[in-house]
Protein backbone atom coordinates (compact mmCIF):
# COMPACT_ATOMS: atom_id res chain seq x y z
CA UNK A 1 0.00 0.00 0.00
CA UNK A 2 1.47 3.28 -1.04
CA UNK A 3 2.24 6.03 2.05
CA UNK A 4 -0.38 8.69 2.51
CA UNK A 5 2.10 11.80 1.86
CA UNK A 6 1.68 14.75 4.70
CA UNK A 7 0.49 17.78 3.73
CA UNK A 8 2.04 20.68 4.30
CA UNK A 9 0.17 24.23 3.71
CA UNK A 10 2.03 27.09 2.46
CA UNK A 11 1.42 30.59 4.04
CA UNK A 12 3.57 33.67 2.48
CA UNK A 13 3.82 36.46 5.02
CA UNK A 14 5.94 38.91 2.87
CA UNK A 15 8.03 41.21 5.15
CA UNK A 16 7.43 42.05 8.56
CA UNK A 17 8.89 42.42 11.87
CA UNK A 18 10.03 39.54 14.08
CA UNK A 19 7.60 39.62 16.81
CA UNK A 20 4.62 39.39 14.16
CA UNK A 21 6.65 36.10 13.04
CA UNK A 22 7.15 34.58 16.12
CA UNK A 23 3.21 35.55 17.46
CA UNK A 24 1.98 33.64 14.06
CA UNK A 25 4.39 30.59 14.66
CA UNK A 26 3.16 30.46 17.82
CA UNK A 27 -0.46 30.34 16.85
CA UNK A 28 0.02 27.57 14.33
CA UNK A 29 2.40 25.08 16.38
CA UNK A 30 0.27 25.04 19.57
CA UNK A 31 -2.58 22.83 18.46
CA UNK A 32 -3.17 19.58 20.08
CA UNK A 33 0.67 17.65 19.36
CA UNK A 34 -1.36 14.12 21.07
CA UNK A 35 -3.58 14.49 18.08
CA UNK A 36 -1.13 13.75 16.00
CA UNK A 37 -2.80 12.21 12.69
CA UNK A 38 -5.10 15.73 12.58
CA UNK A 39 -1.89 18.08 13.35
CA UNK A 40 -2.18 20.40 10.44
CA UNK A 41 1.53 21.44 9.05
CA UNK A 42 2.45 24.68 7.95
CA UNK A 43 5.40 26.01 5.82
CA UNK A 44 5.43 29.79 6.95
CA UNK A 45 7.76 31.84 4.21
CA UNK A 46 8.84 35.73 4.62
CA UNK A 47 11.39 38.27 5.22
CA UNK A 48 12.00 40.14 8.53
CA UNK A 49 12.46 43.52 9.15
CA UNK A 50 16.54 43.84 10.17
CA UNK A 51 16.97 42.24 13.88
CA UNK A 52 19.22 40.20 15.58
CA UNK A 53 18.17 37.12 17.55
CA UNK A 54 20.16 34.58 20.02
CA UNK A 55 19.54 30.99 20.70
CA UNK A 56 19.52 28.92 24.34
CA UNK A 57 22.97 29.43 23.91
CA UNK A 58 23.63 33.14 24.55
CA UNK A 59 27.34 32.89 25.11
CA UNK A 60 27.89 36.14 26.82
CA UNK A 61 25.52 38.32 24.98
CA UNK A 62 24.80 41.50 27.47
CA UNK A 63 22.31 44.19 27.60
CA UNK A 64 25.13 45.90 26.42
CA UNK A 65 25.75 44.01 23.63
CA UNK A 66 21.93 44.55 22.97
CA UNK A 67 21.52 48.14 23.07
CA UNK A 68 25.15 48.45 20.64
CA UNK A 69 22.71 46.01 18.00
CA UNK A 70 19.58 48.29 18.60
CA UNK A 71 21.42 51.22 18.10
CA UNK A 72 22.02 50.22 14.51
CA UNK A 73 18.64 50.30 13.57
CA UNK A 74 17.76 46.61 13.99
CA UNK A 75 15.72 45.02 16.56
CA UNK A 76 16.86 42.44 19.21
CA UNK A 77 15.14 39.16 20.74
CA UNK A 78 15.65 36.21 22.91
CA UNK A 79 14.62 32.78 22.12
CA UNK A 80 14.21 29.20 22.47
CA UNK A 81 15.44 28.31 19.22
CA UNK A 82 19.03 26.17 18.74
CA UNK A 83 21.99 28.09 17.95
CA UNK A 84 23.64 31.44 18.70
CA UNK A 85 23.13 34.72 17.57
CA UNK A 86 22.78 35.60 13.87
CA UNK A 87 20.67 38.38 11.36
CA UNK A 88 17.44 38.25 10.04
CA UNK A 89 16.88 41.15 6.92
CA UNK A 90 15.45 42.36 3.68
CA UNK A 91 16.47 40.07 1.40
CA UNK A 92 16.87 36.80 2.96
CA UNK A 93 14.37 33.74 2.63
CA UNK A 94 12.81 33.17 6.68
CA UNK A 95 10.89 29.47 6.58
CA UNK A 96 9.65 28.18 9.56
CA UNK A 97 8.20 24.94 8.52
CA UNK A 98 5.48 24.35 11.82
CA UNK A 99 4.99 20.25 11.37
CA UNK A 100 4.21 17.20 13.77
CA UNK A 101 6.93 14.94 13.34
CA UNK A 102 4.86 11.39 13.51
CA UNK A 103 3.42 12.30 10.00
CA UNK A 104 7.44 12.30 8.96
CA UNK A 105 10.39 10.56 10.63
CA UNK A 106 9.49 10.88 14.75
CA UNK A 107 13.63 12.18 15.58
CA UNK A 108 14.89 15.35 15.59
CA UNK A 109 17.61 14.46 13.70
CA UNK A 110 16.03 13.50 10.87
CA UNK A 111 14.50 16.63 10.44
CA UNK A 112 17.53 18.81 11.04
CA UNK A 113 19.40 16.45 8.42
CA UNK A 114 16.16 16.86 6.06
CA UNK A 115 16.44 20.52 6.71
CA UNK A 116 19.41 20.51 5.22
CA UNK A 117 19.22 18.56 2.41
CA UNK A 118 16.27 20.74 1.37
CA UNK A 119 18.82 24.03 1.64
CA UNK A 120 21.80 22.21 0.29
CA UNK A 121 19.26 21.17 -2.75
CA UNK A 122 18.04 24.93 -3.21
CA UNK A 123 21.27 26.28 -3.53
CA UNK A 124 22.57 23.42 -5.60
CA UNK A 125 19.57 23.64 -8.15
CA UNK A 126 20.22 27.85 -8.84
CA UNK A 127 23.97 26.86 -9.41
CA UNK A 128 25.56 27.09 -5.92
CA UNK A 129 27.10 23.90 -6.53
CA UNK A 130 29.49 24.48 -3.38
CA UNK A 131 26.39 24.05 -1.34
CA UNK A 132 27.51 21.64 2.02
CA UNK A 133 26.67 20.73 5.51
CA UNK A 134 29.80 20.94 7.92
CA UNK A 135 30.27 20.39 11.59
CA UNK A 136 29.50 23.84 12.22
CA UNK A 137 25.67 24.33 11.96
CA UNK A 138 24.17 25.99 9.00
CA UNK A 139 24.59 25.82 5.42
CA UNK A 140 28.26 26.64 3.82
CA UNK A 141 29.88 27.55 0.22
CA UNK A 142 33.69 27.23 1.80
CA UNK A 143 34.50 29.21 5.17
CA UNK A 144 31.09 31.47 4.46
CA UNK A 145 27.88 30.28 5.61
CA UNK A 146 24.70 31.45 3.08
CA UNK A 147 22.27 29.58 5.34
CA UNK A 148 21.05 29.98 9.39
CA UNK A 149 19.60 26.85 10.70
CA UNK A 150 18.30 26.94 14.13
CA UNK A 151 15.38 25.06 15.29
CA UNK A 152 13.01 23.70 18.17
CA UNK A 153 11.06 20.95 18.91
CA UNK A 154 8.32 20.07 21.39
CA UNK A 155 6.55 16.88 21.99
CA UNK A 156 7.27 16.55 18.10
CA UNK A 157 6.24 19.57 16.88
CA UNK A 158 8.89 21.85 14.95
CA UNK A 159 9.11 25.52 15.34
CA UNK A 160 11.51 27.89 13.99
CA UNK A 161 13.92 27.00 10.90
CA UNK A 162 16.22 28.54 8.62
CA UNK A 163 17.65 32.36 7.03
CA UNK A 164 19.00 31.44 3.54
CA UNK A 165 20.61 34.84 2.41
CA UNK A 166 19.09 35.97 -1.20
CA UNK A 167 20.23 39.31 -2.00
CA UNK A 168 20.39 40.32 1.76
CA UNK A 169 22.99 43.42 2.74
CA UNK A 170 25.63 41.38 4.33
CA UNK A 171 27.20 44.39 6.16
CA UNK A 172 24.74 43.54 8.74
CA UNK A 173 26.98 40.63 10.18
CA UNK A 174 29.99 42.88 10.19
CA UNK A 175 28.86 43.58 13.65
CA UNK A 176 28.13 40.02 15.48
CA UNK A 177 30.16 36.54 14.98
CA UNK A 178 27.27 35.31 13.13
CA UNK A 179 25.83 31.77 15.11
CA UNK A 180 29.19 32.25 17.56
CA UNK A 181 31.69 31.04 15.00
CA UNK A 182 34.94 32.73 15.04
CA UNK A 183 37.27 33.24 11.67
CA UNK A 184 34.41 32.53 9.01
CA UNK A 185 32.26 34.75 7.35
CA UNK A 186 29.14 34.93 5.39
CA UNK A 187 27.63 35.07 1.96
CA UNK A 188 24.17 35.28 -0.14
CA UNK A 189 23.05 33.24 -3.56
CA UNK A 190 23.67 37.19 -5.30
CA UNK A 191 27.08 37.30 -3.81
CA UNK A 192 27.87 33.63 -5.75
CA UNK A 193 26.26 33.45 -8.81
CA UNK A 194 27.23 37.60 -9.10
CA UNK A 195 23.83 38.21 -10.43
CA UNK A 196 20.52 40.01 -8.65
CA UNK A 197 18.67 36.75 -6.56
CA UNK A 198 15.64 37.45 -4.85
CA UNK A 199 13.53 36.20 -2.36
CA UNK A 200 10.90 34.95 -4.48
CA UNK A 201 13.05 33.38 -7.01
CA UNK A 202 14.46 31.48 -4.11
CA UNK A 203 11.13 30.74 -2.55
CA UNK A 204 9.69 28.76 -5.52
CA UNK A 205 12.96 26.51 -5.45
CA UNK A 206 13.21 25.93 -2.32
CA UNK A 207 9.08 25.24 -1.86
CA UNK A 208 9.95 22.44 -4.46
CA UNK A 209 12.89 21.14 -2.85
CA UNK A 210 10.94 21.04 0.35
CA UNK A 211 8.55 18.76 -1.14
CA UNK A 212 10.58 16.65 -2.56
CA UNK A 213 13.05 15.95 0.48
CA UNK A 214 10.00 15.73 3.01
CA UNK A 215 8.24 13.50 1.01
CA UNK A 216 4.69 16.03 1.19
CA UNK A 217 2.40 17.43 -0.69
CA UNK A 218 2.28 21.43 -0.60
CA UNK A 219 -1.24 23.33 -0.49
CA UNK A 220 -0.64 26.51 -1.43
CA UNK A 221 -4.46 27.95 -0.31
CA UNK A 222 -4.44 26.69 2.85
Amino acid sequence: MKKIEPVVNLIRLGQHNYNSGLRIQKQLSTQNAEDWANFRNYLILQQHNPVYTIGIRTKNYTEEDERRLRKLGAEFYRTNRGGLITFHGPGQLVAYPIIHLRQFQPKMRWYVATLEQTVIATCRNMGVLQATATSDTGIWVGNNKICAIGVHGSRYVTTHGIGLNCCTDLHWFDHIVPCGIEGKGVTSLSRELKRHVGVEEATNVFVKCFSEHFGCQINCKP
